[in-house]
């Protein structure tokens, strides 16, 4: 693992625990892909007195500090849930355009950074055309890279992405002539996880969660299957390195069976 950034205004103390924490990841196994959860940002703005927009703004710059931690530690995918479907229907209409255009922002922001590579996972229905334009424009400003890869999950849920799934099996089958017996045949859990949102991609090793809070929120429901979890007690914007190097060590000392 690459040596991390000591954040500014931490003591001594914390200097000498982050040190070794690292010492202690040496040599460790690391996730290939972390999945995160960044919730929190509305009541880290209550907690001071701020706007929502002011909490969102604040984990959206936690996220790109959050992202070199994960680029530092040599991981390759991580994927971010930054709004749902049922955000979309659920949240207050200024706050959903305020928190619709910094993701815009975030996802151009995230392009032009080193090498990472942007990848829009989500459902298209419903977003409105401004935001889909600029999660375009990240994938296609970053599609050659091949460093981070970064998954926004936006107008994203669990149970849509896997009916999504088998709705493109059924389509591609009945275009190519096939029959309802043959169809039954191809359904199969290797075929479904060829056509979900993140098809190609190795299932999250790590899902991470802030503010307390233990619930997936229809987050990653198939390929979380095996994932270890790790939660955290910080809002999303005071999460801290580390947190998340506790969660790798954390992560390290689990065996995982995979029902072995």
């Amino acid at each position: 693992m690459r040596s991390s950034r000591t954040p500014r205004g931490r003591g001594p103390l914390y200097r000498l625990y982050m040190g070794r924490l690292r010492r202690q990841l040496a040599g460790a196994t690391h996730p290939r892909h972390v999945a995160m959860i960044l919730d929190g940002n509305r009541r880290w703005a209550r907690l001071r007195e701020g706007t929502t927009a002011h909490g969102h703004r604040a984990g959206a710059e936690k996220i790109v500090e959050f992202l070199r931690w994960c680029d530092d530690a040599g991981i390759g995918v991580v994927t971010l849930y930054l709004l749902s479907t049922d955000n979309l229907t659920g949240r207050d209409s200024d706050e959903l355009r305020e928190l619709i255009a910094i993701i815009g922002a975030l996802a151009g922001d995230l392009a032009a950074i080193d090498d990472w590579r942007v990848q829009h996972v989500g459902s298209r229905d419903g977003l409105p055309e401004g935001l889909l334009a600029e999660l375009d424009a990240a994938e296609a400003t970053s599609a050659a890279k091949t460093g981070l890869h970064i998954n926004l999950a936006v107008g994203y849920g669990g149970r849509r992405e896997i009916a999504d799934a088998v709705r493109a099996i059924v389509h591609h089958h009945a275009e190519s002539g096939g029959t309802l017996d043959e169809l039954a045949e191809l359904v199969t859990p290797e075929k479904i996880a060829e056509h979900l949102y993140t098809g190609g991609q190795p299932d999250p090793d790590l899902v991470i969660r802030t503010s307390g809070e233990q619930r997936l929120s229809d987050f990653m429901l198939w390929q979380s299957a095996h994932s270890e979890f790790y939660f955290v007690e910080a809002l999303g914007p005071d999460l801290r390195e580390v947190d998340f190097l506790r969660a790798l060590r954390d992560f390290s000392r689990r065996q995982r069976r995979f029902g072995q």
